[in-house]
């Protein structure tokens, strides 16, 4: 059964009114007609096995009715299974009361993934490729880059319908093109970004169908690298080749990267350009009408641990570490949802708790950088 629409205004508004009297000020965020929360879940690990499934669905069902309504996944997470488990708990949560309409669910193609789990040895993937993606014409050898990426129009048509099969529904919110620097092994940079407009060509063909809402990219070191370097994106320049797919009302408005204690780049380095201006990627998008979602906000753990006092006391003095370092995410000028993997409801449970606590206030936040010179 497929569960049918979409978020909008007035269902995320509806939303953001449950948690009215608990929810704090600054918790949810007004960005692209919709309400989203400060905090998202994450679904990238875990083990592929059906206690984790089991465990995802919980969590996922669990973060929403404590406040977070956008959720975070990948046809590539956990062979396809994560993407399932997030169709069971909206499966779950629609029979509790919650409307498809609340909830911004978001997703990535680029990858090639496999299906349940991974095949037995090299053969067995290419058997698995050939079969699944050869064969059926979907796409031809030579389109995979770096033996695991591709994003031309036919793959990320299969791959919006496949999503929306794994899910169980009509619309995705945002649909990410995933790493798309890993094409930058390969091609030049002309090259890429002619790729680029092809691949949001197609993203526009799927809007136009209703399969997908808005669309964006999900990168690692793509915003983060020095104009100049491998990998590197000009968010100026995706945004053109936005323009050039779709008009100026193009469906390019959201872009997702890591962001936290350890990776503040999107907000310290110059690295992109606005009207001839060098500028931070943060600040680029911001000019441009972009949504920035911020991944890895604790790094998987890393940065939610041992933290000093000079940190931990600007941002609220919380009770954990992790708390802490997903304020200090959540507190950035910019950033609109700090994403969490979270597997397990205790997490959830823990990390949720935010939700009642207001984003740390500009003067505080400052803090934690003149204390650092």
């Amino acid at each position: 059964m497929t569960l049918p629409g979409h978020a909008t205004t007035e269902g995320t508004a509806s939303y953001r009114e449950r948690f009215r009297d608990t929810a704090a000020e600054g918790h949810f965020r007004f960005e692209q007609g919709l309400w989203l929360s400060s905090v998202g879940v994450g679904t990238y690990l875990g083990d592929a096995d059906e206690e984790t499934d089991r465990s995802y669905a919980e969590a996922i069902a669990r973060a929403v009715e404590l406040g977070a309504n956008v959720i975070d996944t990948a046809a590539n997470y956990r062979f396809q299974r994560s993407e399932r488990s997030v169709g069971e708990a909206i499966r779950n949560l629609k029979a509790a009361g919650f409307g498809r309409e609340e909830l911004v669910v978001c997703t990535k193609g680029g990858y090639i993934p496999f299906d349940t789990h991974p095949p037995a040895g090299q053969s067995g993937v290419r058997a698995y490729v050939e079969e699944t993606f050869v064969k059926p014409g979907v796409i031809g050898l030579s389109d995979i880059v770096a033996g695991s990426h591709c994003m031309t129009p036919p793959y990320l048509a299969h791959q919006v319908a496949q999503s929306l099969r794994n899910m169980g529904l009509e619309t995705i919110d945002v649909y990410y093109v995933h790493n798309p620097e890993t094409q930058l092994q390969v091609v030049p940079q002309e090259e890429f970004y002619a790729r680029l407009r092809a691949a949001f060509e197609q993203l526009e063909r799927e809007r136009a169908a209703g399969r997908l809402r808005f669309y964006g990219v999900a990168t690692w070191n793509g915003f983060r690298a020095q104009a100049g370097q491998r990998g590197y994106h000009s968010l100026e320049r995706v945004w053109e080749a936005a323009r050039a797919a779709g008009g100026d009302e193009h469906g390019f408005r959201f872009v997702q990267l890591p962001f936290n204690l350890a990776m503040p780049e999107a907000l310290v380095n110059e690295n992109h350009t606005h009207a001839g201006a060098q500028v931070s990627l943060l600040e680029a998008a911001q000019a441009l009408g972009v949504t920035v979602v911020a991944s890895a906000s604790i790094m998987q753990g890393k940065v939610a641990r041992d933290l000093p006092r000079r940190i931990r006391e600007p941002l609220g003095s919380l009770s954990t570490d992790a708390q802490t370092a997903i304020q200090f995410t959540r507190s950035t000028p910019g950033v609109t949802t700090a994403l969490v993997g979270m597997s397990r409801r205790a997490h959830v449970e823990e990390n949720l708790q935010l939700a009642r606590v207001a984003p740390a206030a500009a003067e505080d936040y400052g803090r934690l950088f003149t204390q650092a010179g």
